[in-house]
């Protein structure tokens, strides 16, 4: 059974493990870390299948101390946005939906906080083309690019209407 819950300490090592194995996408993260972005964060999301993490999001608004030169981007640009931090999605769930469904929870949940914009980017060096399609299929799309991590990405930064 499915569900999409809040994110809770004792997922945290699952968490971490599934940020890992796709860091050159995301970025590194540690215990710390990953609670200090929750006590930020507006939203914080697991999907669960059959008690297992099968995926997590978190998401922020402007206004948040948050050190990111993504996030920091759009908050240059942006006067209110929810900023897509990471969603990962464990492979062995890839292709069942469980991403999309956590986007759809994601989308209700901006217009719900009546916030019209949602904000996040992607690797297009190295390239991400999975997220690139999935992106596109909630409606992103690019408002500029920029280079981060000293250089080594290059990330297409976008956004969707709630």
């Amino acid at each position: 059974m499915e569900q999409i819950r809040t994110i809770v300490e004792s997922d945290f090592p699952a968490i971490l493990r599934l940020n890992e194995a796709e860091v050159e996408k995301t970025s590194a993260m540690d215990p710390d870390r990953l609670a200090w972005l929750l006590g930020m964060s507006a939203y914080g999301k697991v999907t669960t299948l059959d008690g297992q993490v099968a995926a997590f999001l978190i998401a922020l608004r402007e206004g948040t101390a948050y050190d990111s030169d993504n996030y920091l981007w759009f908050a240059s640009r942006l006067p209110s946005f929810l900023y897509v931090d990471r969603i990962v999605v464990n492979a062995r769930f890839s292709g069942r939906g469980v991403g999309s469904r956590l986007y759809d929870d994601l989308f209700a949940f901006a217009r719900s906080q009546g916030v019209a914009t949602l904000a996040c980017e992607y690797n297009l060096d190295p390239p991400n083309p999975a997220s690139r399609a999935f992106h596109d299929k909630f409606g992103f799309r690019e408002l500029g690019t920029q280079r981060v991590a000293g250089g080594t990405k290059k990330v297409s930064l976008q956004v969707a209407s709630a």
